[in-house]
């Protein structure tokens, strides 16, 4: 059989084997032999087929043999099992067994919660009876029972977080619970008042250790503090007491108002045992601030003994308890009313504290002994810590005292000028009686000018210099707050002052150049600072003091209210200029007599600005304000004459002797802007001309003369650029020339010789 799965090759069949090239392709005689020598092939497999079948019969009948068997065998099969399920339709005995199963099931669930219910109920009723025995017990006086009952069913019923899967019988049992809560704690709450009282008339505290509750007699002290602590309610039954002790007892003994003994009376009433804690004044009212304090330690000492034995029994977690109650409170109470007190006030003094400081230590380790507060709790140590800070608060004490003071300054400073305050008082820096004549006429660091600042800078700046030479003399951590202090004292003149003189400075008035004058000075003064004292201050905090950067607030403040100082003249004189009605028609008398007092208004405000500036200004602030004010006037003057359309003959008389009205009351203000130098003398080889400070200087000036000129005389002037050179615009100058003088050819001409004049100009360049 081995030929059948053999493949037949058709180039094996051809003559030609190459049947792949689709140029050559099969021609009839090759097809028709290649379908001959298929057919040969076919005849050949069959044959050889049938001869392997009849070779094999015999294999192939047993074959065929067992497929006969298994077919009948299957279909046998088929057919018991088509018998049995007939026979389980007729008679269903499972369906019934099921059925029974489910039923037991159910039985079972339902006895097995039946089970439960009554498991439920004896617990319910177990509770119950619990809770009906607390209220029994209360009402017979055995708190301590009813306590700890009352404990134990807080764990079933309050404390359980499955509020949700609880039945509702649950619930009432917990209100019941908070009833016979309530009703104990108020019970516990009135033995402790009946327990602790206080009598004003003889100053005592009074314990009493056989209380009474609803007619039963017989009831410990500490079996109400058992009860107490058994349900938890120890903080709130002590707190009464607690405040009670520290009202009556702690405070008269921390108040000083009087030393304090404490006495122990034990005596046998009718109603049993008390013991009373009375308070008696001290013959020696001085003795706690001679000892450092060790008496009235001694006193508080005996105090918590007191409470430790006869309030709770030495019993140490009620002890921590009630010093929780009233620690917080004392230990406040002894920082305000001793401790800080007793904070020295000069750093001399420090080590003087140092006795207070041990004391405070062995008190404190004594609080722990009677384990009024906890030892391993660092947090109690409050007493300690502010006695070992004692350098902080010291420091911190002298910088409130510091800002206080520096604010008071600023906050009664009224920049009044001082008698004789002028730079003019002292013309050398090396004066000595200039430098006596007045504390505010003041020396800069880093120029050779001096100025006059307010009282409130000079004491501000004392006030800085004593801080920092007192951080030259103090520790670090002292030194850093006074270093705080001084930094924050020169930053209250700048929350202060400004706000303070707002409406000062919206006017022009000397307070406002005081203001300049003192933050300059004190932006000098502040970058010297650090030069001054670092060197001698404490090593570790050489790298951390910086002052440099408070300086530039101060100098922008200063320059800002100088710019404000003339923005606001500048704005005046441009007003008082406007009622010139730009100078028009002045050759009449009305509009004369308007520009004329126009100018009168102009001069009367230079003449103001003068007095204020020329006595306080800074030289060098003097000579570049007062020319920025100036060159303003004589700009806008200039330029409102060059800007009339038509000038006559007259008017151009009468502008003439405006401007030079106006030059003849400012000489005097011309001259000190040239010739103040930074020293305050006089400058004999002056390096600046008033032309090259205000340049409208000239042009006004020359204007003044082109108002009389003829018009050849004025051409020429412009060809050779002697009006350029006093800053006029060629079309400027044309403008003036048409308006002065009437159109003719003369004047064109003029104006061709000025055009070209400009465009040989420009060509040139």
């Amino acid at each position: 059989m081995d030929v059948l799965f053999n493949s037949i090759d058709v180039r094996d069949l051809l003559s030609s084997p190459n049947i792949d090239d689709v140029n050559s392709p099969l021609s009839a005689p090759d097809l028709r032999l290649l379908i001959d020598r298929l057919q040969v092939r076919s005849v050949d497999i069959k044959s050889k087929v049938r001869q392997y079948i009849l070779s094999h019969y015999s294999e192939f009948s047993t074959l065929f043999s067992q497929c006969s068997d298994v077919v009948s065998k299957s279909e046998n099969l088929s057919s018991q099992v088509s018998d049995l399920i007939q026979l389980i339709s007729d008679h269903p005995v499972e369906a019934q067994s099921k059925a029974v199963i489910d039923e037991i099931l159910v039985k079972n669930r339902e006895v097995k919660e039946k089970r439960e219910l009554l498991g439920l109920l004896d617990v319910i009723l177990e509770l119950n009876d619990r809770l009906r025995f607390v209220k029994e017990e209360i009402k017979v006086g055995r708190v301590e029972q009813a306590a700890e009952v009352l404990r134990e069913l807080k764990a079933v019923l309050v404390t359980r977080n499955d509020e949700e899967k609880q039945p509702l019988v649950y619930g009432l049992l917990k209100d019941e619970w908070t009833e016979c809560f309530e009703e104990m704690q108020e019970v516990l709450l009135q033995c402790m008042d009946n327990a602790v009282w206080f009598e004003q008339e003889s100053n005592t505290v009074h314990l009493k250790y056989q209380l009474s509750i609803r007619d039963v007699d017989g009831i410990e002290l500490q079996t109400i503090l058992k009860a107490m602590d058994a349900v938890g309610i120890m903080d709130y039954g002590l707190a009464k007491v607690a405040d009670l002790m520290i009202k009556h007892v702690i405070v008269p003994v921390v108040s000083f108002r009087s030393t304090i003994v404490v006495e122990w009376i034990n005596q046998e009433s009718e109603n049993g045992v008390k013991a009373n804690l009375k308070i008696c004044p001290s013959a020696d009212p001085n003795v706690d601030s001679i000892d450092g304090g060790g008496s009235m330690y001694s006193v508080l000492i005996d105090v918590v003994k007191f409470i430790s034995k006869s309030l709770c029994f030495e019993n140490s977690t009620w002890m921590l308890c009630f010093g929780k109650l009233t620690w917080p409170r004392m230990s406040d109470l002894i920082v305000s009313s001793f401790l800080s007190k007793n904070v020295p006030d000069d750093a001399s003094k420090l080590a003087d504290f140092q006795k207070i400081v041990k004391c405070t230590s062995s008190f404190e380790a004594s609080l722990k002994e009677l384990m009024f507060i906890a030892s391993s709790d660092g947090k109690d140590e409050r007493l300690s810590k502010f006695a070992d800070n004692v350098e902080v608060h010291f420091a911190s004490r002298k910088k409130v005292e510091i800002l206080a003071k520096a604010r008071n300054q600023l906050l009664q400073s009224d920049f009044r000028l001082p008698e004789d305050g002028t730079r003019q008082n002292s013309k050398v820096k090396d004066d000595d009686n200039a430098e006596s004549s007045s504390d505010f006429v003041v020396n800069l660091l880093f120029t050779s000018e001096r100025c006059v600042v307010s009282e409130a800078a000079s004491r501000l700046m004392k006030l800085v210099h004593g801080t920092l030479k007192d951080v030259c003399l103090s520790s670090s951590r002292v030194g850093l707050e006074f270093y705080h202090a001084s930094r924050d004292s020169l930053l209250l003149y700048e929350a202060i002052i400004p706000v303070k003189f707002e409406r000062h400075l919206d006017s022009i008035n000397h307070s406002a150049i005081l203001i300049h004058n003192d933050c300059h000075y004190l932006s000098q003064e502040i970058l010297g600072l650090a030069f001054e004292y670092r060197s001698d201050f404490p090593a570790s905090m050489k790298e951390l003091v910086v002052f440099a950067d408070l300086a530039p607030r101060f100098q922008m403040l200063a320059e800002d209210v100088l710019q404000r100082q003339i923005k606001l003249v500048i704005y005046n004189l441009k007003q008082a200029i406007d009622g010139a009605d730009g100078f028009q028609n002045t050759h009449q008398m009305k509009q004369y007599e308007s520009a004329k007092l126009s100018i009168d208004q102009v001069i009367f405000i230079l003449e103001k600005v003068y007095i204020i500036w020329h006595r306080l200004l800074l030289p060098s602030a003097y000579k570049r304000s007062m020319s920025m004010v100036l060159e303003e006037v004589f700009s806008r003057i200039a330029n409102d004459i060059l800007l009339l359309d038509d000038i006559a003959a007259e008017e151009t008389l009468q502008l003439q002797r405006l401007i030079h009205l106006l030059f003849e009351n400012l000489s005097s203000f011309l001259d000190s802007v040239l010739v103040i130098n930074q020293t305050g003398k006089l400058q004999e080889s002056p390096t600046q001309t008033l032309d090259d400070l205000i340049p409208s200087l000239r042009k006004l000036r020359k204007l003044a003369d082109l108002l009389d000129m003829p018009l050849k005389s004025i051409t020429a002037a412009w060809e050779t650029d002697e009006l350029a050179n006093h800053g006029f615009k060629q079309s400027e100058v044309e403008d003036f020339i048409r308006a002065i003088f009437a159109d003719s050819p003369l004047r064109k001409e003029c104006l061709r010789r000025i055009e070209s004049r400009y465009y040989q100009a420009f060509s040139y360049s």
